[in-house]
């Protein structure tokens, strides 16, 4: 009993997208602790050829994709294996006031956070790449459900994937895949500590329960649970994992 372990992934293959750095890279690493096979893309070749030599274990794959360029997602899915999660956790961000929203702006950010992971989820199923009892994973955020100024086309976009991954869950309940989501406060990593301000970073860190914000990890361990069979009963469901922003 002492090898017993409901959150392992040994023997799985695991999909994570938006694998070269951050959230995704350290997902990848943890799964692969755990025993998974990975199916790492991104878009920058070095960067994603840095997470796959991090990774423990042999048999991954590492495939590099542009998820803005419709071609690289029907590529990816071709070149993918039949796996048993999938990690939609490539995002993009972008920060300016209603009034300086231009259409291009909008595309780009709805293109990579909605619009790539739905074509990838029907891609996939119409392959049959995703086995009966497998998981999807969306990382969103918790500005799906917190207004901020200059964020409304990317709080409106992961508010949307949200929404995508309960419909997920519904239709694909009857073919045994589960469909969640994990919502983040803010993390610490290279984009964060590029765009904040020390000040305002001190400040924004009072709003949380835990006075600190988030590392990659602590969202990993989230996703990683909703892809184990651990979680085998639970699906539709959105993880908020914040430090307790949503408290205040």
């Amino acid at each position: 009993m002492t090898n017993y372990n409901p959150f392992s992934l040994d023997g799985k293959t695991i999909l994570v997208t938006g694998a070269s750095s951050g959230i995704g890279r350290t997902t990848a690493i943890e799964c692969s602790r755990l025993g998974a096979h990975l199916v790492i893309t991104g878009r920058h070749a070095e960067n994603l050829t840095q997470t796959y030599n991090l990774l423990d274990g042999k048999g991954h794959v590492q495939i590099v994709a542009d998820l803005s360029c419709p071609a690289d997602i029907e590529r990816l899915v071709a070149l993918s294996p039949v796996i048993d999660g999938f990690v939609n956790n490539a995002g993009q961000g972008d920060f300016r006031l209603i009034d300086y929203l231009k259409q291009d702006i909008i595309n780009d950010v709805y293109q990579v956070n909605v619009f790539a992971p739905m074509k990838l989820v029907k891609q996939l199923l119409r392959k049959n790449k995703i086995l009966s009892g497998g998981s999807i994973v969306f990382t969103s955020s918790i500005s799906a459900l917190l207004s901020a100024p200059a964020l409304s086309v990317y709080t409106s976009s992961k508010a949307a994937i949200t929404a995508y991954m309960r419909s997920c869950a519904v239709e694909l309940g009857p073919r045994k895949i589960r469909a969640n989501a994990v919502l983040p406060g803010t993390v610490e990593t290279p984009f964060t500590s590029n765009t904040i301000s020390e000040d305002d970073v001190a400040k924004d860190k009072e709003l949380y329960a835990l006075k600190r914000y988030g590392k990659p990890e602590d969202v990993a361990y989230g996703i990683i649970y909703m892809l184990s069979d651990a979680a085998a009963w639970i699906t539709g469901t959105s993880l908020v994992i914040d430090g307790g922003r949503l408290l205040k």
